[in-house]
């Protein structure tokens, strides 16, 4: 009677989740309406990338928290590892700068005052809202109703940054930086590893010397269908995802610029007219076309909807209203830091930081440090919403 059980609870799992499938059925055939067999690749690249984030955990704000409180390491080494396998595919497909006869192009952006003190005002961001871009998505769509505020809050700040882009985008900048432009791939790619190795064996030696040892990250037999994951397979999943994206799409993962769509088409449905922001100049198609002919957009549901499906899958759906005063005040200020970061600092942990670094630009490096400072303060001030 025993080993009957778990196919029981399987069985009730998979019916659970057939509403899930269902919707993303649905945001399927209007992806390839609106975007041909594009926009539909996307949303299944969008649901595997839900789907793994979820049963791997694989976020990057509890992974800085742990190493910055505890010294533990094993979540960066994990998107060490991840950059590394991303690299070996991104630095000579951006130098050849096509991929099956169709155009590919890296994101390659200046590190100016923008990027400087957008990328630290995320990092606070971060450990107040409780996520990054993708960390957001994923919880929201494993139950959180929390990371729900979060999120509407991040499109609330990234419409409020759009809105006042005439000031920040005149801001000074330095030239764009690609090590893939000014080495060429081979040496550029050998750099990119170096720096990587660099930081692997320097966080796993802060780790042992504070616990003796370091954790690993294969750790787990992953069970591909309930979960859990190990780090290193979330890794690299999350590398295939990066490298599927540039396949189809042409140019790498991004997260947060459909925040900013979603946010000003409501503007503009409130009366004000986000056509006539400096931001959206030579893109205003973007905010007539429909959001489901929106690469990003469409990437962006498929990541929620493949998380809730992990999470039904695995057992732990369970939504709860339940969220402290505090807790909630919290989600709300990281959630507009993090909307008006992302927009500043050019994207999130994935579109600036992993999408930058793999595509050999400087500016991912850039904003990694000031978004980790950024962290450092979100620590600090984690205590005052009784965070901790």
């Amino acid at each position: 009677m025993t080993p009957a059980q778990p196919a029981v609870s399987t069985d009730r799992r998979l019916i659970r989740a057939a509403p899930v499938l269902v919707v993303f059925a649905l945001l399927s055939a209007l992806a390839l309406r609106h975007g041909g067999i594009v926009l539909l690749l996307l949303a299944a690249i969008g649901l595997g990338a839900g789907i793994a984030l979820y049963h791997a955990s694989f976020g990057f704000t509890a992974a800085w928290r742990r190493f910055m409180l505890e010294r533990r390491s094993a979540g960066i080494r994990a998107q060490l590892v991840m950059l590394a396998l991303a690299s070996l595919v991104f630095f000579p497909l951006i130098a050849k700068g096509q991929a099956f006869g169709h155009p590919v192009g890296g994101f390659v952006f200046p590190i100016g005052w923008a990027l400087i003190l957008g990328a630290f005002v995320f990092g606070i961001g971060m450990q107040l809202g409780g996520g990054c871009g993708s960390g957001t998505l994923f919880t929201v769509g494993g139950g959180s109703l929390r990371m729900v505020v979060t999120l509407a809050f991040f499109i609330a700040g990234s419409t409020l940054a759009t809105a006042y882009s005439d000031h920040w985008l005149s801001w000074p900048s330095l030239p764009p930086v690609s090590l893939i432009d000014r080495l060429g791939p081979t040496a550029g790619l050998g750099i990119m590893l170096g720096i990587l190795a660099l930081l692997l064996l320097a966080v796993g030696k802060a780790e042992k010397a504070r616990h003796g040892g370091i954790q690993p990250i294969f750790g787990i037999k992953s069970r591909w269908l309930t979960g859990p994951w190990s780090l290193v397979a979330g890794a690299v999943a999350l590398a295939l995802v990066n490298i599927a994206v540039l396949l189809v799409y042409g140019w790498p993962w991004g997260i947060t610029s459909a925040f900013a769509l979603w946010g000003s088409k409501i503007a503009a449905l409130a009366g004000f007219a986000p056509e006539a922001w400096a931001y959206w100049k030579g893109q205003e198609a973007a905010l007539t076309n429909p959001v489901l002919a929106d690469p990003t957009s469409v990437t962006d549901f498929g990541i929620i909807l493949g998380a809730m499906l992990a999470s039904i899958l695995a057992g732990k759906f369970r939504p709860s209203l339940a969220i402290p005063l505090r807790s909630l005040l919290a989600a709300i200020l990281g959630g507009l830091l993090l909307g008006v970061g992302a927009r500043l600092g050019t994207g999130c942990n994935i579109g600036a930081f992993f999408s930058g670094t793999v595509s050999g630009s400087l500016h991912g490096w850039a904003w990694l440090i000031f978004a980790f400072a950024g962290n450092a303060v979100g620590i600090r001030l984690r205590p005052l919403f009784r965070l901790d």
